[in-house]
């Protein structure tokens, strides 16, 4: 039960990171590189302070630190750049469908092949997602920003997969953010930056509660989950994410959306309570 508390909250974290990022950049309060810098840097801030409160140093110097630094990093940018041409529903299709393959298939090349149920499981869950979020086709796609969104699924991915093996979950990411920092000073050079006060604070409570800590949070629940079952309970992020902001932003609702619901959370459902068929490599 404890497990599936902190699994729920942390996806909550990750949603309302979309959430967020709507009000701001949306709403017209700053730019996306901007808010993507206000984030990682606030998110380091509020990190460091908090290990530093424990009496812990930072890891600055371990030896995944580095591939751990980078895949925030990458996905940060791409996501970021990404959402300067997509529109939401698409990226986040692309986004979540690129994780889900890329965890899969590192689980099936390590040792930890996905069963058939996880499998069924993942492909009912993203069923959902491409029949809620699938572009209705009076707009064209932009290719330069679907390849930064599956970069930025490829480095969420690979971010999770490092996480696996953290011993101090809040300590990895502080070091994680830090070191992640210097590389999201290029965005500015992508776009003309903008910001007001409400942009600053909103990319200031994204990065240092809902980003920090939910990633911090999500390197304690990785640590008790195998990949597979990690890969598919991301999926409902979207859902998670569409059903608030219809309650926060007014956003609407539909019986496809319902219907997606299910499919999603019910194919999750059935990935979870699966167990991982060994792989021999012999």
């Amino acid at each position: 039960m404890q497990l599936l508390l902190l699994s729920a909250l942390t996806m909550c974290a990750f949603a309302a990171n979309s959430i967020l990022t709507r009000m701001a950049v949306d709403g017209g309060h700053i730019d996306p590189a901007g808010f993507a810098l206000v984030r990682v840097g606030a998110g380091a801030v509020v990190l460091a302070v908090m290990v530093a409160l424990r009496g812990r140093r930072l890891p600055l110097l371990r030896r995944n630190r580095i591939g751990g630094a980078l895949s925030l990093a990458v996905y940060m940018i791409g996501f970021s750049l990404a959402y300067m041409t997509l529109d939401a529903g698409l990226g986040a299709l692309i986004l979540f469908g690129v994780v889900q393959i890329t965890m899969f298939t590192h689980a099936a090349l390590t040792g930890t092949a996905p069963t058939a149920r996880q499998v069924m499981g993942a492909a009912a869950a993203f069923a959902g997602l491409v029949l809620v979020l699938w572009p209705d086709g009076q707009s064209s796609t932009d290719i330069a920003g679907a390849g930064l969104m599956v970069l930025a699924g490829v480095g969420w991915a690979a971010y999770t997969i490092i996480g696996r093996t953290s011993g101090d979950p809040l300590a990895a990411t502080s070091a994680n953010f830090l070191l992640c920092l210097p590389f999201m000073l290029i965005l500015p050079a992508f776009s003309g930056g903008y910001f007001s006060v409400s942009g600053l604070l909103l990319g200031a409570l994204c990065g240092g509660i809902t980003s920090g800590l939910g990633y911090a949070l999500w390197y304690v629940v990785l640590a008790r989950i195998d990949v597979g079952t990690a890969a598919v309970a991301q999926l409902s992020v979207p859902i998670i994410a569409i059903f608030a902001g219809a309650l926060i932003l007014g956003e609407p609702l539909s019986l496809t959306l319902l219907i997606a619901t299910v499919l999603v959370l019910g194919g999750i459902a059935w990935a979870i309570s699966a167990r991982s068929a060994p792989t021999d490599h012999r």
